[in-house]
């Protein structure tokens, strides 16, 4: 039965952005929800199941042994959010769940430093209990092992650096572990860590990640499109003062990004992410980005993590070499590679509520039109305001 085993079983970027906000916006509430990309039929139960699931998160805690890791591998956070996180649980009535037929439905709503910690194991639970609901074999833990060691074997050539950025759409918490098993016995020096606290921990590795969409997409609320990517860097800056130098660039398309991200921001920040559209045009974006502003893009670095496999890490890996630093965070090509149709699915901000104001309808406008969410008048108004021209 899916079950979640630690409160650090979690991307690392949603504690880091939980002591942000703890830090700045104390008084935020948020709205979340389930999106269904890929049409899955639920199976009869399903939400019954979900909700046991759900439940029985309000029991994990911080351990003294997760505390005393988390602390140490990352100095930069204060110890009274340490202090926080062990006082912290997830409480079940923040999440509403529905299901009508084949069709589901997850809300979440509360004090956005609280909810921000649903979105990726409810993801990831919601997974595991779909293929194990709907009685799908998988292939068995060796192989699983053995297609990570294949993949590994191709990429340790292209002399590249990679973590794992798997956890949302894994197929399940086994499979996951066997995952990380298997890149941190690979005998090479290619896998740098994972986003998921709990494996870092578990497998002596590093935790990896800066802050995601729903970041920009709170900032837009409460200081409007034009200033939330200025204003979002700023402010992470101010907490993190040069650490998580990774600054997301999509929210609102890379073309708005790059006119926000100026000499300042583009030389205190030690690169970007890159997340949707064309990652060779990116590229190319970027270099020329940094060479406007004076900077050499050699001493930059991409994050690629976009639906990667081994063809586009090497298509990408053939632009940039030489022109730009890059790494890669490859998600479900580890974590879902067992032989079984992948799940489509996406949890979003929906609304947000500033500490002053009312409740706001958020969006991202994603550098591929398809992947836009969130109202349609709000994503054909921003579009408007920002003079975004997009093909798709």
């Amino acid at each position: 039965m899916a079950r979640l085993t630690s409160i650090l079983d979690n991307d690392f970027y949603k504690f880091t952005m939980q002591y942000a906000v703890v830090k700045l916006f104390p008084k935020a509430k948020a709205r979340y929800q389930f999106i269904n990309r890929g049409k899955h039929q639920f199976p009869e139960g399903f939400a019954a199941r979900f909700r046991e699931a759900v439940d029985h998160m309000a029991t994990l805690q911080l351990t003294k042994a997760e505390k005393h890791f988390f602390s140490k591998t990352c100095p930069y956070i204060d110890p009274t959010y340490f202090d926080f996180l062990q006082g912290y649980h997830y409480d079940p009535e923040e999440v509403q769940i529905i299901q009508v037929g084949g069709d589901l439905t997850v809300k979440i709503e509360g004090y956005w430093y609280r909810t921000i910690l649903w979105e990726v194991p409810l993801m990831s639970l919601i997974c595991e209990l779909y293929y194990e609901m709907t009685g799908q074999k998988r292939v068995d833990d060796e192989e699983v092992m053995k297609i990570v060691h294949d993949k590994m074997y191709k990429y340790d050539k292209l002399n590249i650096t990679i973590a794992d950025f798997g956890t949302r759409r894994r197929h399940s918490l086994a499979v996951h572990d066997l995952v990380i098993k298997a890149l941190k016995e690979h005998p090479s020096n290619t896998f740098i860590g994972t986003s998921n606290v709990h494996f870092a921990m578990k497998y002596h590795t590093k935790p990896i990640g800066t802050h995601a969409h729903e970041w920009f997409m709170f900032h837009a609320a409460k200081y409007g499109y034009k200033m939330a990517n200025l204003v979002g860097l700023e402010n992470w800056s101010n907490v993190y003062r040069g650490d998580l130098g990774i600054a997301l660039s999509d929210t609102y398309t890379t073309e708005v990004f790059f006119k926000q991200f100026d000499k300042k921001l583009s030389k205190l920040f030690d690169g970007v992410r890159h997340d949707s559209g064309d990652p060779i045009e990116f590229a190319q974006m970027t270099i020329d980005h940094y060479l406007s502003k004076g900077i050499n893009p050699l001493t930059k670095t991409i994050i690629f993590s976009d639906g990667l496999d081994y063809e586009k890490v090497v298509k990408i890996v053939e632009f940039a070499k030489d022109k730009i630093g890059f790494s890669f965070g490859i998600g479900t090509d580890f974590t879902n590679d067992v032989g079984l149709d992948r799940m489509n699915i996406v949890l979003k901000m929906t609304e947000a509520f500033p500490d002053e104001g009312e409740w706001t309808p958020v969006i991202k406008l994603s550098d591929e039109p398809k992947k836009h969410t969130g109202n349609p008048e709000e994503i054909n108004m921003a579009i408007r305001f920002l003079n975004i021209h997009q093909h798709g």
